[in-house]
């Protein structure tokens, strides 16, 4: 079996931020609980995300909170690195969940996160739509529309994306 925190460090190798490059981020929760079945607490972590894009530190394109992890697909700005933005999000959520639920105790998020740098020839608007789309695949809904914790910069119509 894996150590988590060598799985952790794993994730780090090789991770560059650059200003420009669109990323697409996964964390996930301590041991995949199922914290953001309380869409409260889901919107905890979609108001972290808000902040940084009305902050001007990431134009935020996507995301989708699912019940024990989110994804966030956004362009970086000079204005902060990607480890800092990722410290900023869990660490503001897991104090905010933890304040809220008074539970003090215990990791809320896994250690690290999964980023994907969008290379050139990837289609942004096709990927995001990929990532909202999340929530069908996995059987929490049969339409993305009925779904109240994701958003996206290109929403058109109601073909089910």
């Amino acid at each position: 079996m894996t150590n988590p925190k060598q799985h952790g460090k794993s994730l780090r190798t090789g991770r560059v931020s650059i200003p420009g490059q669109v990323y697409a981020i996964t964390s996930v929760t301590n041991k995949r609980a199922r914290i953001f079945t309380d869409i409260y607490l889901a919107r905890i972590v979609i108001n972290a995300m808000r902040f940084h894009h009305d902050k001007g530190n990431v134009e935020s394109y996507a995301f989708v909170v699912m019940p024990d992890h989110f994804h966030w697909m956004f362009a970086l700005t000079e204005k902060i690195d990607l480890s800092r933005l990722m410290q900023s999000v869990k660490g503001f959520s897991a104090r905010e969940i933890k304040r809220v639920t008074g539970k003090g105790d215990g990791a809320i998020w896994q250690e690290g996160y999964f980023d994907h740098a969008l290379r050139k020839d990837e289609d942004v608007k096709a990927f995001a739509r990929y990532l909202i789309m999340n929530p069908v695949r996995a059987g929490l809904v049969e339409n993305i529309w009925l779904y109240p914790l994701w958003d996206a910069m290109w929403v058109e119509g109601d073909d089910g994306l």
